[in-house]
């Protein structure tokens, strides 16, 4: 395998840096995607400041990052699939701190028999992250529901089916 280290900047900002954040981005929507639990906390640090408030009202505020992973295991394996995609990614970085503003497009895939299978959300996500051992990871996490289609009611059931699965 080859490793290449890039030096150059674009704006001030290493391209090293904004391939390592992009790639930060990339495998939280993998990890949330596949269910692999491991990856997905491996993308946070141990503590993180959450606003979903334009989703969830009660999602807001300082938490531990494995509360805050739980909660996704709690919802995700209840659908049939999910699709994360991010895009438009746009880095403020200043020495070992970021943000990582993108476009988020949230697919999710229940067959039911209460309508439409799919409920999609669209918005941007706003990530603090901070430069560590291990990498760039989150630190804070907001995101900005801009609108929605689809049948809703399959968080709901996608929620009660991995209830019933635990």
């Amino acid at each position: 395998m080859t490793v290449i280290t890039v030096h150059s900047t674009a704006m001030g900002v290493s391209v090293e840096d904004r391939l390592n954040i992009a790639d930060t981005m990339a495998r939280f929507a993998a990890g949330i995607d596949t269910r692999d639990w491991v990856l997905y906390r491996s993308v946070f640090t141990e503590h993180i400041d959450v606003d979903y408030r334009s989703w969830r009202i009660e999602s807001y505020g300082p938490m531990a990052a494995d509360a805050w992973v739980a909660r996704g295991t709690r919802l995700f394996p209840g659908f049939d699939a999910t699709q994360h995609s991010l895009s438009n990614l746009r880095f403020e970085i200043d020495g070992d701190t970021a943000t990582c503003h993108a476009y988020v497009r949230a697919d999710h895939y229940l067959v039911n028999n209460f309508g439409d299978s799919m409920f999609t959300i669209g918005g941007i996500y706003s990530d603090r992250l901070v430069r560590t051992e291990s990498g760039w990871l989150i630190s804070g996490k907001t995101l900005n529901v801009l609108w929605s289609q689809g049948n809703k009611h399959i968080m709901t059931l996608a929620a009660e089916r991995a209830a019933a699965h635990t």
